[in-house]
């Protein structure tokens, strides 16, 4: 009889969390709709009522998500980092970039998944350190223009996969590149710099780059590095 109850118990643990879960993709998808346009954030209109953004981040607070299911995962712990950057720059408003808070990345903290933890710890210790993925570069918003486009929408466990490709191809396709045939050369933004040990696992990073490029890069061009933009990514 115990058992029996143990069991129903623990039924009704995982139909609750599995609830929760659920109930916090689907609320991350309307406030990024309802606030992102054209890869922007309409930090202004946040920061006038925040009341959307701070009951997702309560919501988050208390799910529990484990990397063995990865792809629920990852899709959580991103739309988690880029959520948590807005409530940052909502919390310093108004704000011209986040390098103006001293301690953005690595000392704020934000309580998510039972933990309380840093930006930089969400990017560097649960993601990058847990799956071997470099597109993690091209979801993850740090606040600034400089950034990957923020998508209108939320990262699904169920569609993740197509939205690491799709957003890979967009910046690699786009403003992360600057390419001088001419000169033989190609400027990257400075995220393929910072994080050179991701991109060049299997080959260099151009080789990753073509990957993703429709027109490639000749392997003779000579890689550099174009200054980051930390001006707000806002509408």
């Amino acid at each position: 009889m115990k058992k029996i109850v143990i069991i129903i118990v623990a039924l009704i643990a995982f139909k609750g969390a599995s609830q929760d879960i659920n109930t916090y993709f689907s609320k991350a998808d309307d406030f990024f709709k309802a606030t992102v346009a054209n890869g922007r954030i309409a930090y202004s209109k946040i920061h006038k009522d925040p009341s959307q953004l701070n009951e997702l981040l309560s919501l988050a607070s208390k799910i529990s998500v484990a990397p063995s299911d990865a792809k629920t995962y990852q899709a959580f712990w991103i739309n988690a980092y880029n959520l948590s950057v807005i409530k940052g720059i909502i919390d310093n408003y108004p704000i011209k970039s986040p390098l103006d808070k001293a301690g953005f990345f690595d000392k704020t903290t934000y309580d998510l998944a039972g933990k309380s933890i840093t930006l930089n710890d969400i990017e560097n210790k649960l993601l990058r350190a847990k799956f071997n993925d470099a597109r993690f570069h091209f979801v993850l918003v740090c606040g600034a223009i400089g950034c990957p486009p923020i998508i209108n929408g939320a990262y699904l466990p169920s569609t993740l996969e197509n939205q690491l490709e799709i957003q890979t191809k967009k910046a690699l396709n786009g403003n992360f590149l600057k390419v001088n045939s001419k000169k033989k050369r190609v400027e990257g933004s400075e995220i393929l710099k910072w994080y050179k040990e991701d991109f060049v696992q299997n080959g260099t990073e151009i080789d990753f780059i073509n990957k993703y490029r429709t027109e490639k890069i000749p392997n003779n061009y000579k890689l550099t590095y174009f200054s980051y933009n930390w001006n707000l990514n806002k509408q």
